[in-house]
């Protein structure tokens, strides 16, 4: 099982009209990690920046502006994936995963992809996902009424998982934990 965990920081919350500036992951493949990746993104220059969205990340507009420019970083991310996919057979994806990717990072990630000429994201990953915020979910029926918000955050403190607020929405972080909290819920009973 080919699986990619990966998680996007971005310039707004609308994936039609805002950029990625950070896409982070790593590349799991029956159990065992083969590669992580951390790339930094100059956004699609015709992208709404959010000035707020910039400050949760920790960056400004002028960091990012000395990123690489997307194509580039859309290359280095397609020769890594070919790696380990042939995007010529219909067998052969990954399963994208995240936290709250399902109705977030996939959309992005498919846009990124489009705005680089590439209209075949599913060459490269099946339409299914895997949404450890929705897996969450069913471990955590019992305590949601008592938690404030299902953020990350909250998620892996109620599964004993300590985090660094000072680290959070660094998409490499990001990935540390949906890893962990998807491991927690892949090999024990969260605590009630």
């Amino acid at each position: 099982m080919k699986i990619l965990f990966f998680d996007l920081e971005t310039t707004g919350i609308r994936y039609w009209r805002h950029g990625i500036h950070q896409l982070s992951g790593e590349i799991v493949i029956d159990g065992k990690s083969m590669e992580s990746f951390n790339f930094h993104v100059r956004p699609n220059p015709q992208c709404d920046i959010d000035e707020e969205a910039l400050r949760i990340c920790h960056v400004t507009k002028d960091q990012i502006s000395k990123y690489p420019p997307m194509h580039e970083v859309y290359e280095q991310f397609v020769t890594m994936l070919s790696k380990y996919v042939n995007r010529y057979d219909r067998t052969d994806k990954f399963f994208l995963a995240g936290y709250n990717n399902a109705s977030f990072d996939n959309y992005f990630l498919k846009a990124f992809f489009v705005q680089n000429g590439d209209n075949y994201f599913y060459s490269w990953f099946w339409v299914n996902s895997i949404d450890v915020m929705i897996l969450a979910t069913q471990a955590l029926l019992e305590q949601r009424n008592g938690m404030p918000d299902f953020k990350q955050e909250t998620v892996a403190r109620y599964l004993g998982i300590e985090s660094d607020k000072d680290k959070l929405h660094d998409a490499m972080y990001d990935i540390y934990l949906t890893k962990e909290i998807y491991h927690r819920l892949q090999t024990s009973t969260p605590c009630k």
